[in-house]
């Protein structure tokens, strides 16, 4: 979600917010009160996203190297296993930013997957619609895993736009009337005569 993260850190707003301006430090409290609302995570997707992650990699390596590859004795294909093996340690402890990018790279072996399983013949070409069914199932279950981040982060920034500006309208209504204050206690001072005028 610009990047979300899934490790949240919040601090007291007294802290957060030292040196800020009114209306900044209410934004800022809004953002940090919307960001510690607890979430309910999918789990069950985030073991889905792990699962189909990791037998991709055996997939991969295991298609490539004696299953089904392109040249007898292994393919330097086998090394497409390696951007996923990447991805793994953060999709593993559900990190938000791992599981976006990892859910546009994984449709680079959606893609190969189609073309695969189209193309070729035999083993090859059923390995490469498993590869498309894999690639789908964890498409989706990072999906489903991340799109309560990103509502919630929505939510912050509207909560947040909205508390900001109630804030200037405040202080515009408060500078609004010490004005008007100001301008009565001249008028009055203006009206009253000078000591000795009887």
């Amino acid at each position: 979600m610009g990047g979300l993260d899934g490790r949240t850190s919040v601090h007291g707003p007294d802290a957060a917010v030292a040196g800020a301006s009114p209306t900044d430090a209410t934004a800022a409290n809004a953002s940090a009160t919307a960001s510690a609302i607890p979430l309910q995570q999918n789990h069950s997707s985030a073991l889905g996203a792990t699962a189909a992650l990791l037998a991709l990699i055996v997939l991969s390596v295991a298609w490539e190297g004696w299953l089904a590859p392109l040249r007898p004795g292994g393919s330097v294909l086998v090394l497409k296993a390696l951007p996923l093996l990447i991805a793994l340690p953060g999709v593993w402890r559900r990190r938000l930013y791992t599981q976006q990018w990892a859910s546009m790279l994984i449709l680079l072996y959606f893609a190969e997957g189609i073309v695969r399983g189209w193309s070729d013949h035999g083993l090859s070409a059923q390995l490469g619609w498993l590869e498309t069914a894999l690639s789908v199932v964890f498409f989706v279950c990072t999906l489903a895993y991340v799109a309560p981040f990103k509502r919630a982060a929505k939510q912050a920034a509207k909560q947040a736009a909205k508390q900001a500006a109630k804030q200037a309208t405040e202080q515009t209504a408060e500078q609004s009337a010490k004005h008007a204050a100001r301008q009565a206690v001249q008028q009055t001072t203006r009206q009253q005569p000078p000591p000795g005028a009887e």
